[in-house]
């Protein structure tokens, strides 16, 4: 199966399935000298970690990851470096339960990729999904600590901006928040209004999609290329390759459809220090496909998790109709782990574009 590496200069592959014993990536083009530890590393993949609360899979997974590759450490007892040379990353996969699947292992499941891998392949890993599962993202989120580095004061952050039909009041907006509750919500009141409707679903044994925004701060302007390099076309992908998302936009997206041109054109002043100041984002960050230097804003949506008690009509591998209702543990919302993942999406296109940039152009 190809396809399983992204980005140019900062390139990831990653490698695994969702109930084999191991998953992980291999990050090539990683600059030297970086200081890097697993315990940077940890602190995202805990966030992304499954079964911390009842509105997520309960799967038990550590999600511990170890450097196997690509550290040194000149002197014994020193930070380490990375050295230039490829970084691989092993996370073990400990809480597989095979078994919950083997009564779907002929069938098609409606909204999930197995009628789609068959037909390609002429094979598929039926347990847990095999490659298809968002198990595969815990790569990604190691990667992506791995590219905040890369960038000079590069921050990253996402939250969940709606669920279902609830969106957030975004004059509630707290950063704050987003950590302290388990929605990664900015707005507390819509976290508690929240947690009332996924328990409903979640005892339906329904599911619900969701919206995540992410947003990137101090990336420098004249990132990404025009016609075919384009910033926002790559974060498009990025977010695009996830998991369950089907929609992604940039800055004022599908909204600046119903703005005027007066409306939606960023005003630039001159700042008291005399750099060009934008009055507004509706541009997300980039124009003409290079970056402003404003902050980038993207934001995804993610359909309902395909894994639900009620059965669905389907068929299975010798061509019969069937009724399919999927047991095991799902999330009710699988949007609320997509935050962290999309941010690792955002910090790996920056840092490539950032790599591309100084390649092109000089440091």
């Amino acid at each position: 199966m190809s396809h399983n590496s992204f980005g140019h200069l900062f390139r990831i592959t990653t490698w695994g399935e969702s109930h084999g014993p191991a998953i992980g990536c291999v990050i090539d083009g990683c600059p030297p000298r970086i200081p890097l530890s697993e315990a940077e590393i940890q602190v995202h993949m805990d966030r992304r970690r499954p079964g911390q609360s009842r509105y997520t899979t309960q799967r038990r997974e550590t999600d511990q990851v170890r450097i196997l590759s690509g550290v040194f450490a000149p002197d014994e007892g020193e930070q380490l470096l990375t050295t230039g040379t490829p970084i691989s990353l092993l996370i073990e996969n400990v809480d597989a339960r095979s078994k919950d699947y083997s009564e779907i292992s002929q069938a098609y499941r409606p909204g999930h990729a197995d009628f789609t891998y068959q037909a390609k392949y002429g094979i598929r890993d039926w347990r847990g999904s095999g490659r298809a599962s968002a198990r595969e993202t815990a790569s990604r989120v190691a990667a992506g600590a791995i590219a905040r580095k890369v960038v000079p004061g590069l921050i990253v952050r996402g939250a969940l901006v709606q669920v279902g039909p609830y969106p957030i009041d975004r004059t509630r907006w707290d950063w704050n928040e987003v950590d302290q509750n388990p929605f990664f919500c900015p707005d507390p009141e819509m976290a508690r209004q929240w947690a009332d409707y996924l328990d409903n679903v979640r005892k339906q044994g329904s599911s619900v999609g969701a919206v995540i925004e992410v947003i990137a701060y101090n990336v420098p302007p004249g990132l990404g290329a025009p016609v075919y390099g384009k910033l926002d076309q790559d974060i498009a992908g990025a977010m695009m390759s996830i998991n369950a998302v089907k929609g992604v936009e940039i800055g004022a997206g599908f909204g600046a459809a119903s703005l005027t041109g007066e409306e939606n054109a960023d005003e630039i002043r001159i700042g008291p220090e005399g750099v060009p100041e934008f009055q507004t984002n509706n541009a997300g960050g980039i124009l003409g496909g290079i970056s402003t230097g404003q902050p980038l804003i993207a934001r995804f949506a993610v359909k309902p998790t395909s894994s639900i008690l009620t059965p669905r009509r389907s068929i299975n591998q010798a061509g019969e109709e069937i009724d399919v209702s999927t047991k095991g543990r799902h999330d009710p919302c699988v949007g609320i782990r997509a935050v962290p993942v999309g941010e690792a999406m955002m910090a790996l296109v920056v840092a490539d574009h950032h790599l591309r940039h100084r390649a092109q152009i000089g440091g």
